[in-house]
């Protein structure tokens, strides 16, 4: 069932799969039909799921779920993610991959691998104030105050010198 991101609670669960790209307006219209088209049919074990989405700077898709009527299953876990692959092949974009980091270079977000990351760590071009996308948060409301942040304060702080 499908719901407004925004009348989520905020301990609804999260996740976010991030863009290798910038996707362009038209794609983003399309991924958000396919995506409402999804989670309106999303079930577990033959009970509506009640779910939400955004998409946020035509690179993330954020989709919400309340628990509280009912859990993803691993068989709803798995329509989600063949959900997504099907959305990486025909956009040809990468959504899976955790080993890429998204952060701001001045107002434009970059998408580097981790390696490269970890170098301009080293290198001092980012720092910890960079402001980082925390893609491991997994509730509404640490998607609200804890995604875009310092890298200070998220798992990136390990590769700060």
């Amino acid at each position: 069932m499908l719901v407004d991101f925004s009348k989520l609670p905020d301990h609804a669960r999260v996740w976010i799969y991030q863009a290798n790209r910038k996707l362009s307006d038209d794609e983003v219209a399309s991924i958000k039909d396919q995506t409402a088209a999804f989670l309106t049919q999303w079930t577990a074990h033959g009970a509506n799921l009640e779910a939400g989405f955004e998409i946020k700077y035509n690179r993330f898709i954020i989709i919400g779920l309340n628990q509280d009527n009912a859990s993803a299953s691993g068989c709803s876990i798995d329509a989600s993610v063949h959900f997504i692959q099907d959305l990486e092949k025909q956009f040809n974009i990468d959504l899976l991959d955790k080993m890429n980091v998204t952060f701001y270079t001045g107002e434009f977000i970059a998408h580097k691998p981790l390696s490269d990351f970890r170098k301009m760590a080293k290198a001092k071009s980012v720092s910890p104030k960079t402001v980082v996308f925390n893609n491991l948060v997994n509730t509404k409301i640490d998607y609200l105050e804890n995604w875009e942040v310092p890298a200070k304060d998220s798992w990136h702080s390990r590769f700060l010198a």
